[in-house]
């Protein structure tokens, strides 16, 4: 589906290659970054606007919109050229982002949230598309590497950028910087990808996309919501779960049968195809056990501030960069399988060393497990898309490689629910077996408050343990109380965590054992045309 450009100099491609190159890195960079800087900026939000009960929405919107835009994407890219829905999604994103920052209210940011998450959702996957479209062999590889370690940077350096906003500027400007920085990146793109012009009736699987947008929408928004604003037995959260089994079933019958479907349902009789997103997802369900929880250890059980247990989780970032980078060269000397198979094996590692944390952890202890887990995953992410980009013809790429991050993110999200009802069951058993009966034998005087703190062990552990190991909260306790509860409850912390570390450990284990499936991948080092890189002709779709 190129169009060749058999008029044009081989040198102006090189040229218009290094201009989209440039254009694809701040694209892609702002879009990440977007994450982790609207991160910090979240008190001061809703300190200003309020809804203070709506901020988890923020993230929710643009985490539904996003996700089940990515497929959808990948598929327009292959049937209408990459630069079309590229811009479309940059202008999407822009738009979004200064509608964002002009929000007067909170019911207005989420709602705008959601339209920047659609443009985000088209730029995820297109520019590793692209790179697999004017690359191959070992220069897609190293592309791919660089690409992903930005997906680490902007974890380490978004929080600092963020407060440097906040602090300098406001708030708003959060979202207001994306609009110069993304007229620069559109611009890039445009002059260096070439328009793709259809030659025939162009058919959009309609039906396949509602489908899939209300299946994907309605299990992310019931796992969001089960165990925390509804219970997982409630008539909302089932009535959710039974709607996305529907649709999805709905979704793959339709996908059988449509001539021009979104994800062809043949691509799972693909061993390759079958077993690097099974991977990925495994990958992802229990690399949120780190993420998302080891900063909770540090401060609650270590005892060190929310800004230096973001530190711990730096060295991760930095090593995932940098095994992403020599990764991308390293799969050529070894293979696919063994570097893939010897980064779950790390990342194994990693995740059993988080099971020995305890009470006398230093951080620089936890930063070096942090830097294990890092190398793991950044020898297997690039591979996750460069193996399936290597493994299916062109007319796919869009598809195969939209796939990779769709399956990805689906298994980040399985990952934070999972994990966090294995948190909240193991607290609950623990602190009703320890902290309640402790807290019965207190006067009747104190009823109120061992009600409260009884309801949240039920209800939300998490949410106790942030609590009562803030110094500011449990300085409203008496001193007497505080100097029996602390103790137990930083126990049972310690011990959930335990069980979560387990429960990742099992996940990156179930990739791991995935990864013999995969047979030998055919890796070609270097291009059939101008050594290692495609002709401009290729690029042009």
């Amino acid at each position: 589906m190129s169009e060749t450009l058999q008029s044009t100099p081989e040198d102006a491609g090189v040229e218009r290659r290094g201009l989209l190159i440039a254009g694809l890195i701040i694209a892609m960079l702002f879009g990440a970054l977007e994450g982790t800087i609207v991160g910090t900026a979240m008190p001061r939000i809703v300190g200003e606007l309020g809804g203070l009960s709506l901020m988890t929405w923020l993230t929710t919107a643009y985490m539904l919109t996003s996700t089940t835009v990515v497929p959808i994407a990948g598929k327009l890219a292959d049937l209408l050229g990459r630069k079309s829905i590229y811009v479309t999604g940059l202008v999407i994103f822009m738009i979004g982002s200064v509608l964002c920052g002009m929000s007067q209210t909170m019911g207005q940011l989420i709602f705008f949230r959601a339209l920047q998450g659609i443009g985000g959702g088209i730029m995820m996957p297109m520019a590793i598309i692209i790179i697999g479209d004017i690359f191959t062999g070992a220069q897609r590889a190293k592309w791919q590497g660089v690409f992903g370690a930005i997906f680490g940077l902007a974890s380490v350096i978004g929080p600092q950028i963020g407060g440097w906003i906040v602090d300098s500027l406001n708030w708003h400007w959060v979202f207001y910087i994306n609009l110069p920085v993304g007229i620069i990146a559109t611009l890039l793109i445009s002059l260096g990808l070439q328009s793709y012009k259809a030659t025939g009736p162009v058919k959009f699987d309609l039906a396949g996309m509602f489908t899939m947008i209300v299946g994907v929408v309605s299990l992310l928004l019931a796992l969001t919501f089960g165990g925390t604003e509804f219970p997982w037995a409630s008539l909302q959260i089932i009535g959710l779960f039974v709607l996305a089994v529907v649709s999805l079933v709905s979704f793959v019958r339709i996908e059988s049968r449509t001539p021009e479907p979104i994800l062809p349902v043949q691509l799972f009789k693909n061993r390759t195809f079958t077993v690097v997103n099974g991977i990925g997802f495994f990958m992802s369900v229990g690399m949120f056990g780190a993420i998302m929880f080891v900063p909770l250890f540090m401060q609650g059980i270590v005892g060190i501030s929310a800004s230096a247990s973001g530190t711990v989780m730096t060295p991760m970032m930095v090593t995932m960069i940098i095994a992403s980078i020599l990764g991308g060269q390293l799969v050529y000397r070894i293979g696919a399988r063994l570097q893939m198979m010897a980064g779950m094996i790390i990342m194994s590692g990693g995740f059993l060393m988080l099971t020995t944390l305890n009470m006398t952890t230093t951080k620089l202890y936890a930063s070096g497990i942090m830097m294990v887990i890092g190398l793991g995953m950044g020898l297997v992410m690039p591979l996750l898309t460069l193996i399936l980009q290597e493994s299916f013809p062109k007319k796919d790429l869009g598809v195969v490689t939209s796939s990779s991050q769709f399956f990805r993110q689906i298994g980040g999200t399985f990952g934070m629910t999972i994990l966090g009802v294995v948190m909240n069951n193991r607290s609950d058993t623990l602190l009703s077996t320890t902290l309640v009966p402790m807290l019965q034998k207190l006067p009747k005087e104190a009823g109120a408050m061992v009600d409260k703190l009884t309801a949240s062990i039920h209800t939300n552990p998490q949410a106790l343990y942030s609590a009562l190991l803030n110094p500011e909260t449990l300085k409203q306790f008496p001193q007497e109380l505080t100097n029996v509860m602390v103790p137990v409850i930083k126990s049972a912390l310690v011990d959930s965590l335990h069980a979560v570390f387990w429960f990742g450990l099992g996940f990156v284990l179930i990739g791991a054992i995935l990864t013999p499936l995969l047979g030998k991948v055919k890796l070609i080092k270097r291009g059939k045309e101008s050594g290692d890189s495609v002709q401009p002709e290729v690029a042009a779709r």
